[in-house]
């Protein structure tokens, strides 16, 4: 039996689940010295690992920024998100005869968790968030997860007089306006929640292609991006493509903690200060930002969407008011 087949074999029951308990090289490899049948050196078994650990189908995966090695977890299929649970109803887990419901409800509700967080960070930080449903709705074509982000965040510059509150900066309003750029950063967000080897390109270019028509575009996941490989492939990616990359930081374990997306969305101050408290904020690349709008991508997706053509009379009344405010759907 080759050496890969042994340790796929092996591997496994020797590994630590958790990436914070990662086991360093040299006691894997003592401990995996005890189930090998062959005399293999340190330096092959070390190419090894450093070989598997990039392939998302064995069982060992490196730390990211460490040197140890933990067990790749199973990623639960197509459910990094809402909208891969959407395909449940649509046909792409067909292969999967009897899905576990309590499970689908679970990672939907951690979904939908996270989205409030996401949501109330962008909030917090003075920027106004518009979330993309009916686009991504349970009725909808799969194309859509390609066309539509989860989320659009604007940026607007606005004065600091104290009794002026969200009030835009008249002078940078005249100037941008003048020079025919938009007087607001306007980013597209897709959101995950466990990033994965297996799907993290896919992730990644919906990303990209859901961002075109923004002045920039951003891939989001909950849970930390604990696996190097996952990671440099994410950073290489991001230098190519120019999508930003960012991890929150929650497991599982502290978004299932979290109360109720509505009781999230309605914090008090100190409840919105405890929600904070568990994020752990990683920015694994920064996104490439653009001057100006793709106006024809975002005139065909006014025609194709409704909650486009919401985007667009929201920033108008915003500049029509001189006042940057939150959406509201009336």
């Amino acid at each position: 039996m080759s050496l890969r087949k042994q340790l796929n074999d092996i591997l496994p029951k020797l590994l630590p689940a958790n990436p914070a308990r990662s086991m360093k090289g040299t006691e894997l490899i003592r401990l995996a010295r005890r189930e090998l049948h062959g005399d293999y050196s340190d330096a092959s078994l070390r190419y090894h690992f450093s070989i598997m650990s990039c392939d998302p189908a064995s069982p060992i995966a490196k730390v990211e920024q460490g040197q140890g090695y933990y067990r790749r977890s199973a990623s639960l299929p197509a459910l990094s998100s809402a909208q891969e649970l959407l395909s449940l109803t649509q046909g792409k887990l067909d292969d999967l005869a009897a899905p576990d419901a309590d499970l689908m409800d679970d990672a939907m509700m951690r979904a939908r968790k996270f989205r409030a967080v996401h949501t109330l960070y962008h909030e917090i930080n003075g920027r106004f968030p518009f979330a993309f449903r009916k686009a991504l709705g349970a009725d909808a074509p799969l194309s859509n997860l390609w066309k539509y982000p989860e989320m659009a965040v604007v940026d607007w510059e606005t004065t600091d007089a104290p009794d002026e509150a969200m009030a835009l900066d008249p002078s940078m309003l005249f100037l941008k306006q003048s020079l025919g750029i938009a007087p607001f950063r306007l980013q597209a967000f897709k959101v995950r929640i466990r990033p994965s080897l297996q799907s993290y390109r896919e992730d990644f270019f919906q990303a990209l292609a859901t961002s075109q028509w923004a002045q920039g575009g951003e891939l989001v996941y909950a849970e930390p991006i604990e696996d190097e490989a996952l990671a440099d492939g994410l950073r290489k990616l991001s230098s190519e493509f120019g999508i930003g990359v960012t991890s929150f930081g929650m497991p599982s374990e502290v978004l299932d903690e979290l109360p109720r997306p509505a009781q999230i969305l309605n914090a008090s101050a100190r409840e919105t200060e405890a929600i904070m408290a568990k994020i752990d904020l990683n920015r694994l690349a920064v996104g490439r930002s653009r001057p100006h709008l793709d106006w024809m991508a975002l005139s065909a997706m006014r025609h194709e969407s409704d909650e486009a053509e919401k985007l667009i009379a929201w920033l108008m009344h915003c500049l029509r008011e001189k006042r940057a405010e939150p959406f509201r759907d009336e």
